[in-house]
C-alpha cells in the first residue's frame, strides 16, 4: 500500500491524459500533480493546467476534474486554439469556448518544429493552414482552457453518439478492484462500433469482466451509451516507452479475440 509522504513534492504529469480520479490519489499522498501537455514536434510540454487558489474551495471532484484539464499555453508559445475539424484543409474556424464543442487542438510559437526532416508531405500536413496540428480532440472551456476527449483516430462511434475512450477510461479506473483501463472501438453489425475495455485488477482483488459491466450499467457515473459491451480481465497493458496504452495493440487484440 501507497504511503502518504511527509511533505509536499511537485511530481509533472504528462503522456495520456490523466483522469481526475489519479490527481486525487496523487494529493492524498502528498503528491503535487504539475499537469502539462504537448508532443515531440512542439519541443515537449506547450501547455500547461494553471492551477487557481479558489479551486481549492470547490468540492473535491469539481476541484481534481479542472486540474485533469490540459490548460492553457505556455508563455514561451502564442495561446493554443481548438479548431472545426470538418472544415476544408487550411481553413481554420474555432469552436465555441463552451466546454462541448469538440474540436483539434492546434500550436504555433516559437516552440514549434519547423518541419519533417526530408518529409515535405508530412509537414505540409502537420501544418496546413499555418499551423500545428496535434490530432487531439478537445473542449474549449469559458476559461480558455483545454480539455482533451481523445485523439482523433481513437473516438466512438457508437448508434451514432461520439464515445471518448479517454472518459471512459478514467470513469472505469473508479471502480474500487481497477488498476488501469484501456478502451478501443470494436466494429458491431448493430451499432457501427462498440466501446470494448481491457483492464488490470489491483493486486489481492479478483473480479469477472461481466461484474464491471453491471458495475458501469448500475453503480458508476457512466452514461448509459458508454457502458462498455465488452470488459476483458488481463495481466498487464501494452504500454509505451512513456507509459502510454498502445491502443493500436489492443485493437489488434480485439480482432484476435472476434475470430476465436
Amino acid at each position: 500500500e501507497a504511503v502518504k509522504l511527509p511533505n509536499p513534492v511537485q511530481v509533472t504529469v504528462a503522456a495520456s491524459p490523466p483522469s481526475a480520479h489519479l490527481f486525487e490519489l496523487m494529493t492524498n499522498l502528498n503528491l503535487m500533480p504539475v499537469h502539462v501537455y504537448g508532443m515531440t514536434e512542439t519541443y515537449g510540454p506547450i501547455t500547461k493546467c494553471y492551477h487557481l487558489p479558489e479551486w481549492d474551495n470547490l468540492p473535491p471532484q469539481q476541484k481534481y476534474a479542472k486540474m485533469a484539464r490540459q490548460g492553457h499555453g505556455f508563455v514561451t508559445s502564442l495561446p493554443i486554439r481548438i479548431i472545426k475539424p470538418d472544415q476544408p484543409e487550411g481553413v481554420l474556424i474555432d469552436v465555441a469556448k463552451n466546454g462541448q464543442e469538440i474540436g483539434e487542438i492546434v500550436f504555433i510559437g516559437n516552440i514549434c518544429a519547423k518541419e519533417y526532416y526530408k518529409d515535405a508531405e508530412a509537414s505540409r500536413k502537420l501544418f496546413a493552414g499555418g499551423v500545428l496540428h496535434s490530432g487531439d480532440l478537445a473542449v474549449w472551456h469559458p476559461d480558455g482552457s483545454a480539455q482533451i476527449l481523445d485523439r482523433a483516430k481513437d473516438i466512438i462511434i457508437s448508434g451514432g453518439e461520439n464515445i471518448s475512450s479517454v472518459a471512459l477510461e478514467s470513469m472505469l479506473v473508479q471502480h474500487p478492484d481497477i488498476l488501469e483501463a484501456g478502451v478501443v472501438a470494436v466494429p458491431n453489425d448493430h451499432w457501427g462500433e462498440i466501446p470494448k475495455a481491457y483492464v488490470t485488477v489491483k493486486e489481492g482483488k479478483n473480479i469477472r469482466g461481466e461484474d464491471v459491466i453491471s458495475w458501469a450499467k448500475h453503480q458508476s457515473n457512466i452514461s448509459k451509451f458508454m457502458v462498455p459491451k465488452e470488459v476483458e480481465i488481463v495481466k498487464e497493458l501494452p504500454k509505451t516507452s512513456t507509459g502510454k496504452i498502445k491502443k493500436n495493440d489492443l485493437r489488434e487484440w480485439a480482432k484476435k479475440s472476434a475470430k476465436r
